[in-house]
C-alpha cells in the first residue's frame, strides 16, 4: 500500500508534488518489530506486511477518496490560530496536511472544537462544523488523538440527521485511556485538583476533557456506552518512539506509559490506539510528528506532510 524509498535529506524537493516523509515503518500490530535489513518485507498472520527502510515517500500518484475528508483535531487543538499583531502568520494544526490533500483533489473540511472541553461538548461542535461545511454530503473523518473520541461519540450518541459519516480513521487516539493521565491525577491528588481546575478556568480553558482521558473512565464508562455504528467503517493507526532525549516534552510521559502500557508515541500507547481495523504502527515518531508539527524544524527542507495522504489513499482503495 505504501511506497518505501531511500532519499538524501538535501534532495527531497522533487517535481510534480512528490512528497517525502521521514522514518515511517509500518507494523500492523500492537507489537513493535525489530529492525530488518534494507528492502526486506515479511508477512505474519498477526502483523500483515511490513517494510523497514530509512524513509517512506508517498507515491507520485495516489487514489482520491469519493467523499470529503473531515480533519478532527485533538486535545488543546484548533484548526487555525491567529496572533496579534496581524502581520504574524497564522498557525495551522494540520500544517501542510490539508494543502497536500487538496492538491490531490480531496475536498477537505477542517473543524474546530473546544480545546479542552468534554468529549460531549467537543462532539456537539464537531457535528455542527461538519453539518455546516459538508451540506449533507457523506464524509470520511480522519481524527488525531482525542478527536477520535469526539467522532466516536458524535457517531454513536448524537447521530445528527444532517451528518452522514462513512468511515472514521483515528490516529493515535486514546481509545482505552492513557496511563499518563492516570499518573497525573494520582500525583495531583483530590485535594489539589479543584485549585488546578480553577487556574485553568481563569485562562479560559475548560477542564472537562482531562479526567475523560483516564483509563478508568474509558474502560468503565465511555467504551461500554459508545458502541460502534455498524453503518460506519472504523480504522486506526498507532505510533511508537524510542526513549526521548532529556529535554523532550515527552520524556516523562513516555517513561510512564512505557512502564504501564508498552510502546507509545509519548502520549498515547500503541495498545490504546487500536480501534476497529488496525492498519499499522508508525515507528520512530512522536504524538506531534503525526500532524507534522515537530517536523517544522527537523525537516525544514523537505516537502513533508505526515501520514495523512497515505490514509486518504487507503480510504479510496476501501471504496470511500
Amino acid at each position: 500500500m505504501y511506497t518505501i524509498c531511500r532519499v538524501s535529506p538535501r534532495r527531497c524537493c522533487t517535481p510534480a508534488g512528490r512528497l517525502h516523509l521521514p522514518l515511517r515503518q509500518f507494523v500492523p500490530s500492537r507489537y513493535v518489530a525489530t529492525a530488518r535489513p534494507f528492502g526486506t518485507a515479511e508477512t505474519d498472520p498477526r502483523l500483515g506486511k511490513f517494510i523497514h527502510d530509512e524513509y517512506a515517500c508517498i507515491k507520485d500518484h495516489y487514489e482520491t477518496p469519493k467523499f470529503p475528508i473531515v480533519l478532527a483535531h485533538g486535545l488543546l487543538g484548533f484548526a487555525e490560530l491567529h496572533f496579534t499583531p496581524g502581520w504574524l502568520p497564522p498557525v495551522y494544526y494540520w500544517r501542510g496536511i490539508a494543502e497536500a490533500l487538496r492538491a490531490n483533489g480531496v475536498h477537505v473540511i477542517t473543524t474546530t472544537v473546544p480545546p479542552s472541553g468534554s468529549i460531549e461538548k467537543r462532539a456537539e461542535q464537531l457535528a455542527r462544523g461538519i453539518a455546516d461545511a459538508a451540506a449533507g454530503r457523506e464524509v470520511n473523518i480522519i481524527a488525531h488523538s482525542m478527536g477520535g473520541l469526539d467522532a466516536r461519540y458524535m457517531i454513536s450518541h448524537l447521530r445528527p440527521a444532517n451528518v452522514a459519516v462513512r468511515s472514521l480513521v483515528t490516529v493515535a487516539s486514546p481509545h482505552h485511556g492513557s496511563s499518563f493521565a492516570d499518573f497525573l491525577f494520582r500525583e495531583i491528588g483530590n485535594d489539589h485538583l479543584p485549585r488546578i481546575y480553577r487556574l485553568l478556568e481563569r485562562v479560559r480553558l475548560e477542564t472537562g476533557a482531562f479526567e475523560q482521558l483516564t483509563s478508568t473512565y474509558m474502560k468503565n464508562d465511555f467504551n461500554p456506552r459508545t458502541p460502534d455504528d455498524p453503518e460506519v467503517s472504523y480504522f486506526s493507526y498507532g505510533a511508537t518512539m524510542d526513549r526521548p532525549p532529556l529535554l523532550s516534552p515527552f520524556r516523562q510521559s513516555h517513561g510512564v506509559i512505557s512502564r504501564v502500557e508498552g510502546p507509545n508515541d509519548g502520549l498515547v500507547s500503541v495498545a490504546s490506539s487500536q480501534w476497529g481495523s488496525y492498519k499499522g504502527t508508525l515507528v520512530g515518531v512522536s504524538h506531534l510528528d503525526l500532524i507534522n508539527w515537530t517536523n517544522r524544524w527537523r525537516w525544514m527542507l523537505r516537502s513533508l506532510v505526515g501520514i495523512t495522504p497515505g490514509i486518504a489513499d487507503m480510504l479510496a482503495k476501501e471504496g470511500f
